[in-house]
């Protein structure tokens, strides 16, 4: 099964979604550095989402401070929570009624159905190691109960089931990634019927995504490989919402020495404490450009400086290293 895709548009709309769950550090600039100057580099809109459904991380004014630091960077966008737009609002939070449309709509196709497994459930059920993408579960809940009710009232007391999407079985999905290239994965075999959202009206990531791009006329996703995987249970459900997808363009992440997502102990690279210690928002994008192959180690550059040079064959296909080199320069 071949999705279709935006072969062309007259418009190229692409957009920024950080998450309020932590600063915004180095990793994340990166792949947003990607997304500004593809956007910028088409002559097009630049949507800004905050994306805060994954409320129990999200912490107090991270929102506002990833703002700050992207503006303090010099990013800009044509829409956003600080800038309106005729998609307003653009917070997730903000926007739950889309997404329980949208869970309305799957629900009347009969694909979708309440679930009461917990995540412990589903890991005992294993027959073999899970894979990086995710747990399989096996369609246990399928057909199990009449309505969301019914399973609710099979749990205890302050438990929700989960909305799950009935995969059709033994397909495979296949797509042209911007840069990782042909894509296929059968979703059925690998993840099983997944989960859209633990919220009664559908307010989870997996379902308020494609919402959202759809909603907001995105024509090409540009993110993190970590996201890779997802794609395909993403594009089941354009084609479920008899929506037309957008391209996807997946770029390698920053990661340790070891290979690891940065953390804490990786040293501390929040954009936040380089601007507290006084460093000119030029030498960390100087940074950020050097790591996807356009400066040279050293330079200084403003983001629109970066423009001409914006080139994706010449980014690195492998992911971009916190060297010793880079934490000193940059007091890590």
């Amino acid at each position: 099964m071949m999705l279709a895709m935006f072969a062309s548009h007259p418009i190229y709309r692409g957009r920024l979604a950080p998450s309020p769950t932590g600063v915004l550090h180095l990793g994340n600039a990166r792949t947003f550095l990607i997304a500004w100057l593809r956007a910028r580099s088409q002559g097009g809109a630049l949507v800004m989402r905050m994306e805060d459904l994954d409320h129990p991380k999200n912490k107090p004014g991270a929102a506002d401070a990833a703002l700050e630091d992207l503006r303090w960077l010099g990013f800009d966008w044509d829409e956003g929570p600080d800038a309106g737009g005729p998609h307003a609002p653009y917070i997730q939070t903000a926007r739950t009624a889309f997404y329980a449309r949208a869970l309305e709509a799957l629900s009347a196709k009969g694909l979708v159905y309440p679930c009461v497994c917990s995540r412990r459930d589903v890991e005992a059920g294993q027959s073999a190691p899970h894979t990086e993408d995710g747990l399989f579960y096996p369609g246990t809940c399928r057909g199990r109960f009449p309505d969301y009710d019914a399973a609710r009232r099979a749990l205890p007391p302050g438990r929700l089931p989960a909305w799950r999407f009935r995969v059709p079985e033994g397909e495979t999905v296949r797509f042209e990634d911007g840069f990782c290239g042909a894509c296929a994965q059968d979703v059925s075999a690998l993840i099983g019927d997944f989960v859209l959202a633990r919220d009664p009206h559908g307010a989870g990531y997996m379902l308020a995504v494609v919402a959202d791009d759809a909603e907001m006329g995105i024509t090409e996703v540009v993110r993190g490989d970590d996201l890779l995987p997802a794609t395909p249970r993403q594009l089941l459900l354009y084609r479920a919402l008899g929506l037309t997808p957008p391209a996807f363009l997946h770029v390698p992440l920053v990661v340790s020495e070891e290979g690891r997502r940065l953390a804490k102990r990786h040293g501390d690279t929040r954009i936040r404490a380089f601007r507290e210690a006084g460093m000119p928002p030029e030498k960390v994008i100087g940074l950020l450009a050097w790591w996807c192959g356009w400066a040279a180690w050293g330079e200084c550059l403003t983001l629109r400086g970066v423009l001409p040079r914006f080139d994706l064959s010449a980014l690195p296909r492998r992911p971009a290293v916190l060297t010793p080199q880079v934490k000193r320069e940059f007091g890590m």
